[in-house]
Parts: C-alpha cells; sequence; structure tokens
C-alpha cells in the first residue's frame, strides 16, 4: 500500500517540474450529478495532462541510462514521457500505433522525441518498445 510518506516524497521529487493545477468546485445539480463536483484542471499541466507527475517520477526515480527512454502511448503518456526527457535531459523514443492522430505526433516531436509509428494496435507498439529497449538498454517508462 502506498504510504502518505511515500506521496510526500514523490511530490518533493517531482514538485520543481509540474505545476500546482487549480480546482474548481461545481455545486451539487451541476452537470447533472447530485453530489457538489470538484473538477481539478490537469489539463493546465506543462504535458498537457496528469501523465506528466508520473513521467517525472519515473524519470527522477530512476538512473536512466545514456541510451534515453522509450515508451508506448496512444497520446498523454507519450507527450508526458517526452517532455520530462527532454527537461531532464535525456533522449526519447516514443512509439505509436499507426492511427495516432498527427497531431500528437507533431506534439512528440516538439518535445524532441524520437516517434516510431508501428502497428495497427497500442499492444504492437508496446512490444515495438519493449524490443527496442532491449536492443539499446534504454528504460522502459510505462504508461500505468
Amino acid at each position: 500500500m502506498i504510504s502518505r510518506t511515500d506521496v510526500e516524497a514523490a511530490w518533493s521529487l517531482i514538485r520543481p517540474h509540474v505545476r500546482r493545477t487549480p480546482a474548481i468546485e461545481l455545486a451539487a445539480g451541476s452537470l447533472g450529478v447530485a453530489a457538489p463536483l470538484a473538477l481539478k484542471l490537469e489539463s493546465l499541466q506543462l504535458s498537457g495532462s496528469f501523465k506528466g507527475r508520473g513521467a517525472f517520477h519515473k524519470l527522477l526515480a530512476t538512473k536512466v541510462p545514456a541510451a534515453g527512454i522509450v515508451a508506448a502511448s496512444g497520446g498523454n503518456h507519450g507527450a508526458a514521457a517526452a517532455y520530462a526527457a527532454r527537461a531532464l535531459g535525456h533522449k526519447a523514443e516514443i512509439f505509436v500505433p499507426t492511427i495516432a492522430s498527427p497531431a500528437k505526433v507533431a506534439r512528440l516531436k516538439t518535445y524532441g522525441a524520437v516517434v516510431h509509428q508501428i502497428g495497427a494496435v497500442y499492444a504492437e507498439a508496446r512490444a515495438a518498445s519493449e524490443k527496442r529497449a532491449a536492443e539499446t538498454g534504454a528504460l522502459i517508462v510505462p504508461a500505468y
């Protein structure tokens, strides 16, 4: 089980690299939900989603080899991994399925990643990323 101490340690590692994003509260009845709601605006995170928190933690808590990192993604995880790698001075190779949107592929490239479009589905892109990591010694940054 993850403890409060674990969470605080993770926060101290990633804090300099992520934004504290706002939460907005909605009254009961909003959006058709009877209870009050709080929405965390992680879309304002530097890499565009909450996935940056995990990517930074993985790269800061693990020794990244000279070969850099590899990740498989359908979108947000790849952007987060590429963004974190660039920010920390590491190479990144991101594997996406051939159905990945051109906008997401372009975004990965703006973060300095080498992008491989392989396979019709995510599982095939992930298998290719694992093969590449075995060949190069790069660190796998898993999506989950």
